[in-house]
């Protein structure tokens, strides 16, 4: 009966996972777009104001470390990008995604479009969606949060991260769009460097912002559909010109 239950089990997990494909792709019909089911990280280690204010020059891109104590750091290590978890862990940029995906186990997804579908998303506030995205030669960081600014208020706030420098994150534009029942939104702006704190990034407002309602709006049963593109700044001031 246990063997008979786990197989069961795994057989229906196997069952969902493929209509959340489905869903998706109902959603969002564009050919060959690939589609990530996010599952909701929900923790108790939250602590929405520990990343301190960055100190940095911004073209060297150095953030000095988020913690509050006297030890003096490495200027050229940055702190754990996961925003969900309160991660003691330090390293040179160009590692981050390896301890991104060993140890929080986030998913990378390839390819200039993708589909970025969350669910649960009735999961009492503070939860993250969070997976990489691999595109243009550099991965970036997308975190979807279910935050209360405002107590008794949750709202959802969806960004992008380069895992790279602010210069060089000022080299891209990324796009959001949520598309159902006739009714679009976008929202289109430059990424920001992991080395800025997603933390702050959402305190500033500087991301896509949905009430409970509108979020409500854009889903299906429970599930939020967001589509993801990123391009080149180059291609968008060529566009102008012409």
């Amino acid at each position: 009966m246990l063997f008979f239950t786990q197989c069961f089990g795994a057989v229906l997990d196997l069952i969902h996972l493929r209509f959340q494909h489905y869903k998706a792709k109902r959603v969002f019909s564009a050919a060959g777009q690939l589609v990530c089911v996010v599952n909701p990280t929900h923790s108790l280690k939250y602590a929405p104001t520990r990343c301190a204010a960055a100190q940095t020059s911004v073209e060297q891109g150095v953030l000095s470390p988020c913690h509050h104590h006297e030890a003096v750091h490495d200027p050229q290590l940055v702190p754990c990008t996961c925003p969900l978890f309160s991660c003691p862990w330090e390293g040179h940029l160009e590692v981050v995604v390896s301890h991104l995906r060993q140890t929080h186990r986030i998913n990378i997804l390839q390819g200039a479009e993708i589909v970025f579908l969350a669910t649960d998303m009735h999961l009492p506030a503070p939860t993250d969606w969070i997976i990489m995205h691999s595109c243009l030669g550099h991965q970036f960081l997308l975190v979807l949060r279910k935050q209360e600014k405002y107590e008794g208020h949750p709202q959802f706030f969806a960004t992008m991260m380069l895992i790279g420098t602010p210069t060089q994150a000022d080299n891209f534009t990324y796009r959001l769009e949520l598309n159902r029942n006739q009714r679009r939104l976008k929202w289109e702006a430059t990424p920001r460097s992991v080395l800025e704190c997603v933390d702050s990034v959402i305190s500033d407002g500087d991301c896509l912002v949905l009430n409970t309602s509108l979020a409500q709006l854009f889903s299906d049963n429970g599930s939020l559909a967001i589509g993801i593109a990123i391009t080149t700044s180059k291609v968008h001031n060529t566009e102008a010109e012409m």
